[in-house]
C-alpha cells in the first residue's frame, strides 16, 4: 500500500534559477536534476523523505503535483482498484521509474511512485 509522500510541486518559472534560491537561501541540496525534472530536499534530509519538485512552468488541469510511495506499485495498484480508486494511468515503467496516477471523487489526480 501507499508507504508516505514521495513529493509536492511547487509550480516555478524558472526552475534552474529556483534550485539556486532553495539551495543557497534554504540551505537545501538538489536531489534530482533531469531536465524539467529538480527535486530538492533539506541537507538532512534522509533517503525517501518527502521532496519539493519544483515544476517550470504550470500543472497540468487536475494534476496536484503530489507523489506518494508504494513498495509495489503493481500490488497496490490491484488493491486500490479493487477499492474503487479510478486511475487515470495503470503502472507504467518510462526508464526513470514506475509510476501510476489515480483521482479523488473531485478529479484530483495523484502520482504513486515505486519506491
Amino acid at each position: 500500500m501507499i508507504k508516505g509522500i514521495y513529493d509536492v510541486a511547487v509550480v516555478v518559472s524558472n526552475a534552474k534559477r529556483s534550485s539556486k534560491w532553495y539551495t543557497s537561501k534554504l540551505g537545501f541540496k538538489v536531489v534530482e536534476s533531469m531536465g524539467h525534472w529538480i527535486t530538492v530536499a533539506p541537507k538532512s534530509a534522509k533517503k525517501g523523505a518527502s521532496l519539493i519538485h519544483l515544476c517550470e512552468g504550470k500543472l497540468e488541469p487536475g494534476n496536484t503535483g503530489i507523489g506518494m510511495w508504494a513498495d509495489d506499485i503493481d500490488k497496490t495498484y490491484k488493491q486500490l482498484s479493487k477499492n474503487g480508486v479510478a486511475f487515470t494511468q495503470k503502472p507504467i515503467d518510462k526508464g526513470w521509474g514506475k509510476y501510476a496516477m489515480f483521482k479523488d471523487p473531485d478529479r484530483n489526480v495523484f502520482w504513486l511512485f515505486e519506491g
